[in-house]
């Protein structure tokens, strides 16, 4: 898209095709890299790093769509069935977490077209069975574990999950292992480490650190009132600073230009304006200073009035 003829481009490997009106539409990829959770990812690095666990005869891994719509990397491979466990700690020694897939299904053979090739429209679609994990299901035996176990159950789309079930063989990553942290805490007052949740991978290991981090259970969050003179953030007193600092300048300011096409719903537009500042309070807020420091003031919701220009 460069203006000048002969200028150098940037081969992104994306496919699309323009609509009539000018519209770029992005309609996949001409290689097989695929972005999981914000990260590029190829899967030809991923199949090479299980190619090296021991039991792996062949790989296929592809991004499949969660419940969700995310994409998740799974992984078909043929071979004697290694303890997923086993495969994922083996893949760790070489791929960062992110380029682990999520989940692994095995095969008695990997589906090919007439011409040789990988048939991925004829993959399984994956599913959690109890016979591929390395554990029966133990019921949760005591009320820590239950609750670790409804919150696993409540981030992954189970209806029940094992005292001894492990995390990543039920298809779990970072940013589920951040939300599960996150319903621990506020199902039992407690807050265990992130790092901690990817060491105990159980149920029951999980329900083990609650049970020793309960003697520094964190008070609950209570909500302040908003007429209250409130203290800045980290971040508001840096950007506080630097407006002392640099007076009157617009580098920290983010203005944004919005066209719209046909008829102008002044009322509609109205509201959904109105709606926004209602629903954001950062929106609504300004830091003033006095004798004692800068602190912050969150207005009053007021509804906004839009007058456009003839």
């Amino acid at each position: 898209f460069a203006e000048r003829p002969g200028a150098r481009l940037y081969r992104t490997g994306d496919l699309g095709h323009r609509r009539a009106d000018g519209v770029l539409l992005f309609d996949g990829r001409a290689d097989q890299q695929v972005k999981i959770r914000g990260h590029r990812i190829e899967p030809g690095e991923v199949e090479a790093a299980l190619s090296a666990c021991p039991g792996v005869r062949r790989s296929v891994v592809v991004a499949r769509p969660e419940p969700d719509g995310d994409p998740r990397l799974v992984a078909y491979l043929v071979g004697d069935m290694a303890p997923i466990a086993d495969l994922r700690s083996h893949l760790a020694r070489s791929l960062p977490e992110y380029m682990i897939p999520s989940t692994f299904v095995w095969l008695d053979a990997i589906p090919l077209t007439p011409g040789g090739k990988v048939d991925r429209a004829a993959l399984p679609a994956p599913e959690v069975e109890r016979a591929v994990l390395s554990t029966g299901f133990v019921r949760p035996r005591t009320d820590v574990e239950a609750a670790v176990a409804e919150a696993w159950a409540a981030v992954l789309g189970l209806d029940a999950v094992g005292a001894e079930d492990d995390f990543f063989e039920l298809g779990g990553h970072s940013l589920r292992a951040t939300q599960v942290a996150s319903r621990i805490t506020a199902a039992l007052g407690v807050a265990v480490p992130l790092r901690a949740l990817f060491e105990a991978t159980t149920v029951a290991a999980q329900a083990r650190l609650v049970d020793a981090a309960a003697g520094v259970a964190l008070p609950p969050i209570e909500r302040v009132a908003r007429d209250e003179r409130l203290p800045l953030s980290f971040a508001q007193e840096r950007l506080w600073f630097l407006d002392r600092l640099m007076p009157n300048t617009a580098e920290y300011n983010i203005p944004l230009a919005v066209w719209l096409r046909g008829p102008l719903n002044v009322d509609a537009l109205s509201h959904a304006l109105s709606w926004l500042l209602s629903r954001h309070e950062a929106l609504r807020t300004t830091l003033p200073s006095d004798e004692i420091g800068p602190w912050q003031r969150i207005a009053a919701v007021e509804a906004i009035t839009l007058i456009p220009e003839p």
